[in-house]
């Protein structure tokens, strides 16, 4: 092995320049197929974050008994479709009102917790659930109304946002997945033209070693460990640069997202991130 690895070595010191063009391009490659790695799981969690964040709004009526309302949360907790139900009353509502305008004081002192109705406050498992839950709640003779948090609009937006959503995740993952396989072919056809390349300049080579009696694997091996070369260090180099460029910017991502969980938020998480990503490479 090491007089292959040996031979190998001598053939990419005679030839840089082919060796570079090799390089240059598996690198970009790698790096672009990390790229598109990351953008395939954050567009993924986005998702996954949006079809489960729609915020159902409960609205009680103002003459209710406190044990109907916890009659109702108590049903809501038990539905498997339903997740994070949370009771607000009218003084809680007033204070959400008043931090929501602390930038105006004057707002909130003109205001009283007896104009502001408690609520019901639910999230769904999924999206598919939530005009079920809805339609549900809405049945109920405590609940005076229905609302969605503002991000996602109203009820008839609901379907829309996560299909827009939706469609941008495939158009990701298939433009993603259609530039690395461009990518990959030229990379493949740059490292056949170069081992072509090398083929024929050892045809002596090769036909003396014939009529000494090698065995094609022998004569094959500098050829397969010069790829190989090339090749892992196309990889290590393109997850590298990616790898580098996501850990610089991820701060800045992540606290733009806020609270969308679209890169791992610790360093752990985000090692074992790029750990699968290289391990698939």
């Amino acid at each position: 092995m090491s007089t292959h690895l040996k031979t190998a070595w001598g053939y990419i010191r005679r030839s840089p320049f082919q060796a570079l063009a090799v390089s240059f391009v598996l690198t970009l490659t790698f790096f672009v197929s990390t790229v598109v790695y990351v953008l395939v799981y954050s567009s993924s969690k986005m998702l996954t974050y949006f079809e489960t964040r729609p915020q159902i709004i409960a609205f009680i009526k103002s003459d209710v008994k406190d044990t109907e309302i916890a009659d109702l949360q108590h049903r809501l907790e038990e539905d498997a479709q339903i997740r994070d139900v949370k009771y607000v009353s009218k003084e809680e509502a007033l204070s959400i009102y008043q931090e929501a305008t602390s930038d105006n004081p004057l707002l909130g002192q003109l205001v009283s917790p007896s104009i502001f109705p408690a609520s019901l406050e639910f999230s769904v498992n999924d999206l598919s659930f939530a005009q079920n839950a809805i339609n549900n709640v809405k049945g109920e003779n405590i609940v005076d109304s229905v609302g969605f948090t503002a991000a996602l609009g109203g009820e008839t937006s609901l379907d829309d946002v996560i299909g827009r959503l939706k469609t941008v995740t495939n158009y990701v993952r298939i433009g993603g997945i259609t530039f690395v396989g461009l990518l990959t072919i030229t990379s493949l056809v740059i490292l056949l033209v170069i081992t072509g390349m090398r083929v024929v300049a050892r045809r002596e080579e090769v036909e003396i070693l014939n009529l000494i009696g090698a065995t094609k694997g022998f004569i094959r091996s500098p050829l397969v460990i010069e790829a190989s070369i090339y090749t892992i260090a196309g990889v290590v180099m393109g997850w590298a640069i990616a790898f580098i460029s996501v850990l610089y910017l991820s701060p800045s991502i992540v606290g733009y997202f806020g609270d969308i969980p679209i890169l791992p938020k610790d360093a752990l998480g985000l090692f074992k991130l790029f750990g699968a990503i290289l391990g698939i490479e």
